[in-house]
């Protein structure tokens, strides 16, 4: 076997199989800008290997991913890319940059992907997770976008949920209230494919891959590009894009900054997915009340 120990990611290539493994386990597997670039640079070379018939995606440490790393305690800011875009004048360059291109690079990967996703997959690492062409959970996984009620953005750079459920009830419910959804509801509502035991998660994932690779490489990227375009026909690739400019208009209105700023002043936060939590209190609260008259 193959290996290489990066930054933020451990990329092995065994015969057939790619796995391209999280390894920021201290800070929960949080996205910062080494860890996109670790992820796309290993997906280049899965890309270019032709010996690598399917990528398996993963992680060390309690979950999946976390979500965007917000940087704390003083440090430098977490994400380089976004200081550049911002020092030329440019609103949603770094944006673009770190979280829209490397997104689709997955979205448009030619060969067949699978992640396996145990614990928390929140933000932006449900995209790492649900954009696979094959999604196994374990039990204990739950997923979640923060954003809309936690931090005030509609979702996250790439909307990638009316593709992922392709039930717009289901994404609306999911995105309004920032809902936190387990494994056996995501596998109810589409979002994955199977749900195991978690010490079952590695097995059952190592042999879907192992299943896929018996057919030739040519036959699974035929397979990936129909699919791939049918859903690209339907408009997902323009999506995904214009999700980012969406994204940036909300993030900077008047009414999102005096939101943010009731946030602080009533003690909410700082991490979205607390906020997102301490709101639906507060909408529970006003719903009692509004019982009560």
């Amino acid at each position: 076997m193959e290996r290489h120990e990066l930054e933020t990611v451990i990329y092995e290539k065994e015969g057939p199989v790619g796995r391209i493994i999280l390894n920021r386990p201290e800070r929960a597997n949080a996205q910062n800008s080494p860890m996109v670039w670790d992820v796309e640079n290993s997906l280049k070379d899965a890309e270019a290997d032709y010996s690598i018939k399917v990528v398996i995606m993963k992680a060390n440490g309690k979950g999946f991913c976390s979500g965007h790393d917000v940087a704390g305690g003083g440090g430098p800011p977490p994400y380089p890319e976004f200081v550049e875009a911002a020092e030329a004048g440019h609103p949603w360059g770094g944006p673009a940059t770190l979280f829209m291109w490397p997104v689709l690079h997955l979205w448009e990967f030619q060969k067949p992907t699978i992640s396996a996703v145990h614990g928390y997959c929140v933000g932006g690492g449900t995209y790492f997770a649900l954009l696979n062409d094959i999604v196994v959970a374990s039990e204990d996984a739950y997923f979640q976008m923060p954003l809309p009620q936690g931090l005030g953005f509609p979702g996250g750079e790439t909307m990638i949920e009316p593709w992922v459920m392709m039930n717009f009830h289901q994404a609306y419910e999911y995105l309004y209230l920032s809902q936190t959804v387990d494994a056996a509801e995501a596998h109810r509502l589409g979002m994955v494919n199977r749900v195991v035991a978690r010490e079952d998660l590695d097995d059952t994932v190592e042999l879907i891959a192992q299943q896929v690779a018996q057919a030739p490489l040519s036959v699974l990227m035929g397979i990936k590009a129909g699919v791939k375009r049918a859903w690209e026909t339907m408009g997902m690739r323009v999506h995904l894009q214009s999700g980012l400019q969406v994204m940036e208009a909300v993030g900077r209105s008047a009414d999102v900054a005096a939101w943010r700023k009731e946030n602080q002043e009533n003690g909410y936060g700082p991490a979205p997915r607390r906020v997102a939590a301490q709101r639906a209190e507060e909408a529970a609260r006003l719903a009692a009340e509004r019982k009560q008259v």
